[in-house]
């Protein structure tokens, strides 16, 4: 096989990572999947598409009478109905080779990954054993273009993806020895340095996991305030506070989205002005004094508190150019009811502080020398995902909207991080 940019677990692959639902990609290419031929999308009013509610009616709202787009909100937490085709639970089924494709920037970047693992961990033959992977700066378009959003990747990054397929075909079909299994099984493009490297296992073996930790004053909002990311703990510090309305969402900018870039942009995008808002929080650090490179899973831990029984938490990794251009390179949602669990949702105590591990999927990137990094914590990033209503209410039936007013906390008690996965310069 060689599948391309492929999901295994659609619940948090697709359709409800971290609980929230992934709604540009499931609007957009459920109607346009709707039927037997593909359909046309482009008469939607897709503005007011996206802010249509209750969400279980949306299909209905953009025109359509859409069965599976009621299982998909109807289904907001992981059950049957989603277990019935989860691949991670039958990688021993898979006795064939897979050569895997994926991106960056695809909305399954991290699902590849899974993937690529499953296989070569717990695959069905010896042969499956031997599957490989390349990833590369892109979309879910993959290599068909050096830029992707407003980055040029330069030529070296395109890749002609249908002779490795050959190569690997004319080995386990034709029989060919022409060592595509004697190379590294692992390729990948390294954003920064704009470089290709084979690897050998996800993640690498020599990966040194850093906590990188929030700071401020109390006042992070937007990237004039004063949060800032360093490796040093948290001592006696200030909460940082904002308000997040529903009827106002953080927009996506960028991102790993699908598959209709002229509705919602994919790719790496200058994010300055969606931190700007002040329902933005921005942890900036000090230049890289040398070249810093960060390949691998990313995560959040992040400790914070609402005055409401259900809300949404965002976060975004971001490299800062000396320019000031700020460069999304992965982010990640959680629904804070299914902070715990992803089949038994629970409410919040309004003012309690929680835990949160936000995922923020992968990433392969440098941080130059004089580049910095940027986390940015949000609550909404709309119409990627679907707005949190923050009632505690019924998340497809849903329409009364509330304001949640957030505490994020970074002190001793709550010393909230992001774990980077540094490799070390060789």
């Amino acid at each position: 096989m060689t599948p391309r940019v492929i999901c295994a677990d659609y619940y948090t692959g697709l359709v409800h990572p971290g609980g929230a639902f992934q709604l540009n990609v499931m609007l957009t290419w459920g109607m346009r999947t709707n039927a037997r031929t593909g359909q046309t999308i482009e008469f939607h009013n897709w503005t007011e598409a996206f802010r249509s509610l209750p969400l279980n009616r949306m299909d209905e709202a953009s025109g359509r009478d859409v069965d599976f787009w009621k299982d998909w909100v109807e289904h907001d937490a992981y059950d049957d109905y989603w277990e019935e085709f989860n691949d991670e639970t039958r990688w021993g089924d898979i006795i064939a080779p897979a050569f895997n494709m994926g991106g960056w920037y695809d909305l399954y970047a991290a699902q590849t990954f899974s993937n690529y693992n499953g296989l070569r961990q717990n695959g069905g033959s010896e042969d499956a054993k031997r599957s490989k992977l390349i990833v590369g700066p892109w979309p879910h378009a993959l290599s068909t273009s050096p830029k992707t959003g407003d980055v040029d990747f330069g030529a070296p990054s395109m890749v002609d993806l249908e002779s490795l397929e050959e190569r690997w075909f004319d080995y386990w079909l034709k029989g060919i020895d022409n060592g595509v299994v004697d190379e590294p099984p692992l390729r990948l493009f390294i954003m920064g340095a704009n470089r290709w490297r084979d690897e050998y296992e996800w993640p690498l073996a020599r990966t040194e996991w850093q906590n990188w930790h929030l700071h401020s004053a109390g006042q992070a909002n937007t990237l004039l305030g004063d949060g800032c990311l360093s490796i040093d703990p948290p001592g006696e510090e200030h909460p940082d506070r904002y308000t997040y309305d529903p009827r106002y969402p953080a927009p996506t900018t960028g991102g790993n989205n699908c598959c209709s870039p002229h509705i919602v942009p994919w790719g790496p995008q200058d994010q300055r002005p969606v931190e700007m808002r002040s329902d933005v929080l921005c942890y900036t650090s000090d230049p890289m004094e040398t070249d810093l490179e960060v390949t691998g899973p990313i995560k959040v831990v992040l400790y914070a508190a609402t005055d409401c029984t259900d809300t949404d938490w965002t976060a975004k990794l971001v490299d800062v150019s000396p320019s000031g251009y700020a460069m999304n390179l992965c982010d990640g949602i959680l629904r804070a009811r299914f902070r715990e669990s992803l089949t038994s949702p629970s409410l919040l105590d309004p003012g309690n502080v929680y835990a949160y591990e936000i995922d923020l999927g992968v990433t392969g990137n440098v941080f130059k020398k004089g580049h910095r990094i940027r986390l940015e914590i949000s609550s909404s990033n709309f119409p990627r995902f679907d707005r949190n209503l923050n009632t505690g209410g019924s998340l497809a039936g849903g329409t009364e909207m509330r304001q949640a007013r957030q505490t994020v906390h970074h002190s001793r008690q709550y010393p909230s991080h992001i774990v980077l996965p540094v490799i070390p310069a060789t």
